[in-house]
């Protein structure tokens, strides 16, 4: 599998570690001292060294992402794992990568930037990708809701698949709703991820239980 996206690999790794160039072209315009963590009402409450920001938070995600690549490359049903969303994992993290440094160094630059815009919105986008995605994805042990009997039975896989993927859909369009009508809520946030997880994985377990009664 890796073989097979070498070439997506490298473009991928490039565009995760492009903010470097950016930083080092901006060096002598950014702060010695930078904000690198916001908080819900936007105002930045975690700060770093300019090298950390500029070389440490790139690198580190792009770490990240040649974790995601080899693990996902390495599962034992790696079979399973269609191309495009193999191609999905690869360009998750380069994503991710551009937007928040984009964010951080406008910010830094003392430009006017809404940092809780910016993640609703990668959040909602990443919801509504993903949630396309979930109910397409066969039995694997990286991608998808790896429980014991999702694993263990093919249709408690499937049906509990493509419930995740219409609750993540529907809380990616409610999350992008919010976001273009500039409610920002770190609550909002939080139900996006936890109600499609957590909502599927009772799902799964009730269909495990009445099949086992």
């Amino acid at each position: 599998m890796l073989k097979a996206n070498k070439r997506t690999l490298i473009v991928t790794s490039i565009v995760t570690i492009l903010p470097v160039l950016i930083g080092l072209i901006l060096w002598k315009r950014l702060p010695d001292r930078m904000a690198t963590h916001f908080g819900a009402d936007n105002a930045p409450n975690g700060f770093s060294s300019k090298a950390f920001a500029v070389f440490g938070l790139p690198c580190f995600l792009l770490a990240v992402h040649w974790v995601c690549a080899v693990v996902t490359a390495h599962d034992p049903r790696k079979h399973n794992i269609s191309p495009k969303m193999y191609s999905l994992i690869l360009w998750f993290i380069p994503l991710i990568s551009l937007v928040i440094m984009a964010a951080t160094y406008t910010y830094n630059l003392g430009l006017p930037v809404d940092i809780g815009f910016v993640c609703q919105l990668l959040v909602s986008t990443l919801l509504l990708v993903v949630g396309n995605y979930l109910p397409k994805a066969r039995q694997n042990y990286t991608v998808g809701i790896k429980l014991p009997w999702t694993l263990a039975n093919e249709e408690n896989w499937n049906r509990t698949h493509r419930l995740a993927g219409f609750l993540w859909v529907v809380c990616g369009i409610l999350l992008a709703a919010l976001t273009l009508c500039r409610v920002f809520r770190p609550v909002w946030l939080l139900a996006a991820f936890v109600l499609p997880v957590v909502v599927p994985c009772v799902y799964s377990y009730w269909l495990h239980a009445r099949k086992s009664l």
